[in-house]
């Protein structure tokens, strides 16, 4: 027995050891996401682009990350996390050298494969947290997991934003990532759990290909599946488009907040979603419901983002709307419990990979369509809170509209699961 129990400690330690380098994966690709918002001007004059031309190179991440979602959802669930998941991380380290090169058609296929093979980090980890550990914990270890990712969002505006303010070269930082993705790599391949693929072909069963297409027809025509990626999507935007691409210098051209306070203060949303992320997570599993945590906390997140961009300056202590915000869009992560608890078990990542598919194919649509608003209201000059908020008010209408369809989902969580049926009507005597 005692044996037993060793060898159960040994196996559940590697499982944590492979979900938590693979969150690792997830805050260092996070940090090549978040990153460029501080070095706007070094990549600009590096690339000879217009701002709204920079924006449109680095919206190719999520050309990229979109679309592979599903590749790695159907990836999981066919191959394993361990013959995908190293890979990606290599992979990601190699569009950060390309990346480097400055060169801006180099660069533009470097940033479309660390979106590409970043994905791998987020659908890998959550796989493993619901395919490995008990559903009673699955809102809470996702949540950690995008903790993780938005550590890195963090650290890409605090830590790097000093570090080029300070006279770093932007390009020695992009080279220096790119190396880093080799180790990770490597600690993956060693630690992540075998796992035997489903047979390619057996006697009156479909290939392998036939399976995935089956899977990826099932999660998609569930309504719920695109329910749960509307829903993330809507919330996730004022983080991925408005914080990280613009938020640095809306503070900087609608309030003449100076550089280095600004990348602060930017820096304070993804801040928010390290305290949001498990926290949400984890109110949900206490709860055991999924929907009044992602009603609550998208209200919350409406009534913030409405006075970041129309409420007087100066209100409320600074970092406070930015830390708010980033507490409550970590409720954007509960979908992707949702997703997995309201399709069939065996397609758990890709249900994994449909959701972040129609989440990030938002962010990939609407980065270049915020942009050209916010060149078309300013007539291409310079910006003003006006422009702002002409151009980023359909973030509002978004973040409403996510809670009018969070009224539709289903709701999946253990308490819901658990409940009585309703009892059967008992026929009346008096009527017989």
């Amino acid at each position: 027995m005692a044996n037993g129990d060793r060898a159960r400690q040994g196996a559940m330690g590697a499982l944590v050891a492979a979900w938590l380098i693979t969150s690792v994966y997830y805050f260092y690709q996070y940090v090549m996401r978040s990153s460029p918002s501080v070095m706007m001007p070094q990549l600009t004059d590096a690339f000879g682009m217009s701002a709204v031309g920079l924006a449109s190179l680095l919206g190719l991440f999520y050309y990229g990350y979109a679309p592979f979602s599903l590749v790695a959802g159907v990836a999981m669930d066919q191959l394993g996390p361990r013959k995908v998941v190293p890979l990606g991380a290599a992979m990601v380290g190699v569009g950060a050298l390309l990346f480097a090169s400055g060169d801006p058609t180099l660069a533009a296929i470097g940033r479309f494969i660390q979106g590409a093979a970043g994905v791998f980090a987020l659908i890998g980890a959550v796989y493993i947290a619901t395919t490995y550990f008990p559903a009673s914990r699955a809102a809470t270890l996702i949540g950690v997991t995008q903790m993780f990712g938005m550590a890195g969002g963090s650290a890409g505006q605090f830590v790097v934003g000093p570090m080029i303010g300070g006279g770093v070269a932007w390009s020695f930082f992009w080279l220096a990532m790119g190396v880093a993705g080799f180790p990770i790599a490597i600690l993956l391949m060693v630690l992540m759990p075998k796992r035997e693929a489903p047979p390619a072909v057996l006697a009156g069963q479909p290939g392998r290909m036939a399976q995935a297409a089956r899977a990826m027809g099932a999660v998609f025509i569930n309504p719920q599946s695109i329910l749960c990626g509307l829903i993330s999507g809507l919330m996730f935007i004022p983080t991925t488009i408005f914080d990280m691409v613009w938020g640095v210098r809306f503070l900087e051209e609608a309030h003449n907040v100076p550089y280095s306070i600004a990348v602060l203060r930017s820096a304070s949303v993804p801040l928010g979603w390290i305290i949001g992320c498990p926290l949400m997570g984890f109110v949900s599993d206490r709860l055991g419901r999924r929907k009044p945590v992602i009603v609550v906390a998208a209200t919350v997140l409406l009534g913030t983002m409405a006075f970041i961009l129309y409420g007087p300056p100066g209100v409320f202590p600074p970092f406070t709307l930015g830390l708010i915000a980033g507490i409550a869009s970590g409720a954007a992560m509960l979908p992707y419990t949702v997703i997995k608890e309201a399709n069939r078990p065996e397609h758990g990542g890709t249900a994994t990979g449909v959701i972040n598919f129609v989440n990030f194919s938002l962010s990939a649509l609407l980065g270049p369509v915020f942009a050209g608003l916010l060149t078309r209201v300013s007539a291409g000059g310079e910006r003003t809170l006006d422009h702002y908020q002409d151009a980023f008010q359909p973030l509002i209408g978004g973040i409403a509209l996510a809670i009018l369809l969070a009224l539709f989902l289903r709701e999946t969580g253990p308490a819901a699961r658990a409940a009585p049926p309703p009892p059967l009507p008992q026929p009346n005597p008096g009527r017989l």
